[in-house]
């Protein structure tokens, strides 16, 4: 017998997730956020450094190869995302916290060594650095929220996705100094601002050193002697920590599973489509709307500043912060309310409220009634509200789905998100042109508000509100022992077949489920 239908013959009864979603708030969690949370200002830097083109002019590139350049790391994001995602549900979170980030730091690195002339060899390099970052999203996502307690999820999730904006503006800080021509010449500051990340990068690995494998993956996985010392060394620190005495665990708590140690493409299908179709609608809406958005406006907004409000290249940075500022400040101020109002209200809030603004400054920018002053006050605005949506999108997609497909429904849904968004920047480029079609320009921008709008309709028509509850209860795990019996038994509570597991009824839970 294989080691595989082994763990599939035998019961393990865990409380392994009880037991870290019971935890304070720690040092411990802190690290998590720190080690785990950086990459995303990662990338915020290079997308930055990369949206304000000063390599252009050293790489012989004009607006629309400027595009491409944006577009290609998008696509390298999505290869990352699909290949490390895949990895990481097999392999465990951790060690592609390694291989990502070094794919990261040797594809950036060798990008800002292109010889002259020779776009074809950034564009290669940018794209194995984008796959390093996709592959970052899957992993690390699916560590956040399978380490963060219940209680903090939400907000800790969308603050860390949100940090991507103190990259960007870290790395507009470095272009004002490394683009300036008057500090630096033209062929080598663009490449000092390349190399900001790497250095980063090195630091990240040293804090990464004290994060641990996931439990719960660890569970799932048949090595649950693995999984209960991580979780005992866990409640040590905090205890530490904190100074205080954990409370012991019921074992009314805890769940009863089948190990699963890999999850084929069909079977994947299957919860995808069959098990959870109205989740992965909300999946893709969410991830679709605000990859599109945000990859149009963010790798072009220097662009049309140059072009429609006469901006010098060395002098868009200053427009950009107010933007940054908003972007950063929304996860930070709102993230708390997705866990207190509830995930549905508030994405409608965000998406519809981003689109909105979006909307009435189109209108103001088709008129000519903007300054490049007032533009970016509206991108401030629009999104503050926009980025905390945005945000939540990941969290809602790692939420929604089994433990043991998470990093790859993660890979799924960012892939197809960034398949449509890498087309934004190549759209918005070309309606950019020499600044002379603002009517284009506008229709592009009520385009973006309105797909905004719809994907925050749509999460709350059929999104499901996962605030402050088990990952276990809003989906179920696929090796959880009963679970075929648990769907059954919902059905029968509901009196239907077509709901999904995790949105049954409080009283098909009650009926069916051993947690208290």
């Amino acid at each position: 017998m294989t080691s595989a239908a082994q763990n599939a013959a035998r019961t393990i009864k865990s409380l392994v997730p009880a037991r870290l979603d019971r935890l304070p708030w720690s040092r411990f969690h802190t690290l998590i956020v720190v080690g785990l949370g950086v990459s995303w200002i990662l990338d915020g830097l290079e997308a930055q450094i990369v949206s304000q083109n000063g390599y252009a002019d050293t790489l012989h590139m004009d607006a629309s190869a400027i595009g491409w350049a944006g577009t290609i790391y998008l696509v390298g994001q999505v290869a990352g995302a699909l290949v490390f995602g895949w990895l990481s549900d097999r392999l465990g979170r951790r060690k592609l916290f390694f291989i990502t980030l070094l794919i990261y730091l040797g594809g950036t690195l060798v990008a800002g060594l292109s010889p002259e002339g020779a776009a074809w060899f950034f564009f290669i390099f940018r794209f194995i650095a984008g796959a390093g970052i996709g592959g970052e999203y899957a992993a690390i996502n699916s560590a956040i929220d399978e380490l963060i307690p219940s209680h903090y999820r939400g907000r800790v999730d969308i603050a860390i996705n949100g940090t991507y904006w103190a990259g960007a503006a870290l790395g507009a800080a470095a272009n004002l100094l490394f683009l300036n021509p008057h500090i630096f010449a033209d062929s080598w500051g663009w490449r000092l601002s390349f190399f900001l990340g790497p250095v980063l990068g090195i630091i990240i690995i040293f804090l990464r050193r004290g994060v641990p494998e996931s439990p719960r993956w660890l569970m799932t996985h048949g090595r649950e002697k693995e999984a209960e010392k991580t979780v005992g060394e866990i409640e040590e620190r905090v205890e530490h920590d904190t100074g205080s005495t954990l409370p012991a665990v019921p074992d009314s708590k805890a769940i009863e599973i089948s190990p699963l140690t890999r999850v084929p493409f069909l079977r994947l299908l299957r919860v995808f489509v069959l098990e959870y179709p109205k989740r992965t609608i909300v999946g893709l809406a969410m991830m679709i709307t605000q990859s599109f958005l945000y990859n149009a406006i963010f790798f072009t907004y220097a662009l049309a500043l140059e072009n429609f409000y006469g901006i010098p290249k060395d002098q868009t940075s200053w427009y950009f912060f107010p933007f940054a500022i908003g972007n950063l400040a929304g996860p930070l101020l709102l993230g708390h309310l997705f866990d207190v109002w509830g995930r549905r209200k508030m994405v409608l809030l965000t998406y519809g409220g981003a689109g909105l603004i979006l909307l009435a400054s189109s209108v103001l920018f088709q008129a000519d009634l903007l300054t490049a002053a007032t533009q970016a006050v509206f991108w401030s605005a629009a999104f503050f509200l926009a980025s905390a949506g945005a945000s939540s999108a990941y969290l809602t997609v790692s939420e929604l789905f089994p433990l043991e497909v998470r990093s790859r429904g993660i890979s799924f849904f960012f892939s197809i998100a960034q398949i449509f968004g890498a087309l934004g920047p190549v759209i918005y480029g070309g309606l950019i042109g020499d600044g002379h079609n603002r009517t284009g320009m506008a229709i592009g921008y009520y385009v973006g508000a309105g797909v905004m709008i719809a994907g925050g309709l749509i999460t709350f028509i059929l999104g499901v509100d996962a605030e402050r509850k088990p990952l276990e209860e809003v989906a179920d795990p696929l090796s959880l022992a009963n679970r075929s019996e648990r769907r059954e038994g919902w059905r029968d509570a509901r009196g239907d077949t077509g709901a999904n597991p995790g949105e049954r009824s409080s009283a098909g839970r009650a009926r069916t489920s051993g947690k208290s």
